[in-house]
Formats: structure tokens, C-alpha cells, sequence
């Protein structure tokens, strides 16, 4: 029994799937006669022998490996099994979705900016996109060496890059370094290609990288908020009355009752000769031009120019005595 209980078939499969696991390698024991493969949805599964690909399989579902498989591979088409033979072969099986991961600096990279001379501190977060694209290239540089490979392996490798690919393409892209957000579509077009060419030899492409936000020290922030707010009302006296109004709405204007109704008073005062001004500009009245009502026709006007009284037909308005004509 000890003897034949060793050619009894077996099962090829991905047992243990993770779902941040890129490939699995099987290679426990011999493939024996009437053993079955079985590729679930979401992986492929390729046959190697002796380091090289005999075949690729992509369909899910079980197949019976000496009848609908060793006729496709590329050298063991003709194998058979024999009493006490089995296929010593392996069996790598590769997760085929697309993985997303999250990113993030640990420490701030310092760009170089004029108005800075120690650089700009900056931070930054997003995810990145990859995926399996060429086989060959996976077991030549991975996949030869290695039982599994985690998405954690990826990141590693993408990590350490991130630093200097965004020292690059920020310095490159952002035009303005207190706004950054504003250009961070080509920023991270030009971090997703530099990326993609430092994982193309592993068989990896990363189809996106995305930052998601950058993050100034806070005194920087705050900076950039007063710059917004002052630029968002125009000018310092401006910014000041807007100050002024909402704390006086607000009731934050402090000190006594009087002196918060003499600073409304004030600013009342000065609104009002503000839309005078306005009025004035928009409307220039010249004394030397006669009224338009009674200007060239002769006609004498119903109500008095100076001081709105009605006139009738009277020469001297009744109330001021303006002439009317």
C-alpha cells in the first residue's frame, strides 16, 4: 500500500489565496497521473519546466492535466505517464487584477525655493495603480528566485523612489510653490512614467499614480491662507474694513459701548462718501449746462431742480426761489 499510496493524484491550485499577494509558486511534490489544475477567477496559471514557460493558462475552471493540458505545453506535449513516473514540473500562478495602494512620505522633502534658502518642507499622500503585464520578464526577475511576491514588496520598492521623483517633478511642474494642488495632474503624470520605467524590467507596470493632497508646515499654511484671504478682498484697507465689519457683527469688537458705536459710526460714515464718491463719478454733474428738462426747448419744469418743490407754471420756484427758466 506504501507504494502505491506515493502515485496517487493530486490537486494543483493556488490553496491559501491572499488578496495582496501578486503570484504563488507550486512546487510541492510531482504532478501525477489523473491529477487536476484548478484556476479560480482572477489568476492565471503558468507552467514552467527546467526555468522556462511551457504554457499559459488563463481560463478559470478544473482541467485534467494529461488530457487538456500536457497537449499544450510547448516540450511535454508528448509526455506520458508511466507506472512509476510522475511530471516534475512547477507551477506559478499570478493574481491578474489591478492592486491600488496607498502612499505617503514619512519625512518632509525639502524643495528648493528662492524664497526659502533651507528649501520648502513639504509632505505628500496618494495611491499608485500596477498590475502583472509580461510573464517573462516576472520569473526572470522575481519569480525565479522567490516562492511569492506581496503587494508590500511593490511598495517598498516604489517608496523608495517617491523622494527624489517628487523633488523632481515638483521643482519641474509646480510653478508655484504655494499652491502645488494646482498642478498636481502633471505632476503625477511625470511621477507614474519615471515609475513605470524603474519596474518595467520585474514584469510590473504601474498604470496610476495619483497625489492626493501636499501638506505645508503649519506656519507655512497659515501663511498661505492670509495671502488667499488679502488677495481674495484686494487691498490692505479693504481687507481691514472687512475685519472691522465682521467683528463688529459679530460682537468681537471689544472696549465699552461707545467706542464699538463710534467705530460703526465711522465706518458707516465712510461707506456712505464711498457710494457718493461712486454716484459722483458715474454721474458728473456740470453746473455751467443748463437742467436737461428745460435745456434748449424752453419748457419750465413741474417741480423745482434745487429743492424738489412743485412749481406749476410759476418762473421762481415758491419754497427756494430757483429760477426755472
Amino acid at each position: 500500500m506504501g507504494f502505491f499510496s506515493g502515485q496517487l493524484s493530486n490537486v494543483v491550485e493556488w490553496e491559501e489565496f491572499r488578496e495582496d499577494m501578486i503570484f504563488y509558486k507550486w512546487h510541492n511534490e510531482e504532478i501525477k497521473k489523473g491529477s487536476k489544475l484548478i484556476i479560480r477567477p482572477g489568476q492565471d496559471a503558468v507552467f514552467l519546466f527546467n526555468g522556462k514557460i511551457e504554457g499559459i493558462f488563463k481560463d478559470d475552471g478544473d482541467y485534467d492535466i494529461e488530457s487538456q493540458i500536457i497537449p499544450f505545453l510547448s516540450t511535454l506535449k508528448g509526455f506520458k505517464f508511466g507506472f512509476n513516473s510522475g511530471m516534475r514540473a512547477e507551477v506559478l500562478f499570478i493574481n491578474t487584477k489591478e492592486f491600488t495602494v496607498k502612499w505617503g512620505t514619512r519625512n518632509a522633502i525639502n524643495i528648493p525655493t528662492e524664497k526659502m534658502p533651507g528649501g520648502l518642507p513639504i509632505r505628500a499622500n496618494g495611491t499608485f495603480n500596477f498590475r502583472v503585464n509580461d510573464y517573462i520578464k516576472l520569473i526572470d526577475k522575481i519569480a525565479g528566485v522567490k516562492d511569492s511576491y506581496l503587494v508590500d514588496d511593490v511598495k517598498l520598492r516604489i517608496t523608495a523612489l517617491l523622494d527624489q521623483l517628487l523633488m523632481k517633478w515638483i521643482t519641474k511642474e509646480g510653478k508655484d510653490m504655494f499652491n502645488l494642488q494646482a498642478n498636481s495632474f502633471d505632476i503625477s503624470n511625470g511621477i507614474r512614467t519615471d515609475l513605470d520605467m524603474q519596474l518595467f524590467d520585474t514584469g510590473i507596470t504601474v498604470t496610476g499614480f495619483n497625489v492626493m493632497s501636499f501638506n505645508y508646515p503649519e506656519e507655512i499654511q497659515q501663511m498661505i491662507n492670509r495671502n488667499a484671504s488679502t488677495n481674495m478682498i484686494g487691498d490692505m484697507n479693504r481687507y481691514q474694513q472687512a475685519v472691522m465689519t465682521d467683528g463688529i457683527a459679530s460682537g468681537r469688537v471689544q472696549g465699552g459701548g461707545m467706542a464699538s458705536d463710534m467705530a460703526g459710526m465711522m465706518m458707516g460714515m465712510n461707506m456712505a462718501n464711498q457710494m457718493l464718491q461712486n454716484m459722483n463719478q458715474t454721474n458728473p454733474v456740470n453746473p455751467s449746462q443748463p437742467n436737461s428738462q428745460f435745456a434748449g426747448g424752453g419748457k419750465k419744469p413741474n417741480f423745482c431742480p434745487n429743492c424738489g418743490q412743485k412749481t406749476g407754471d410759476a418762473n421762481f420756484c415758491p419754497n427756494c426761489g430757483q429760477k426755472l427758466i
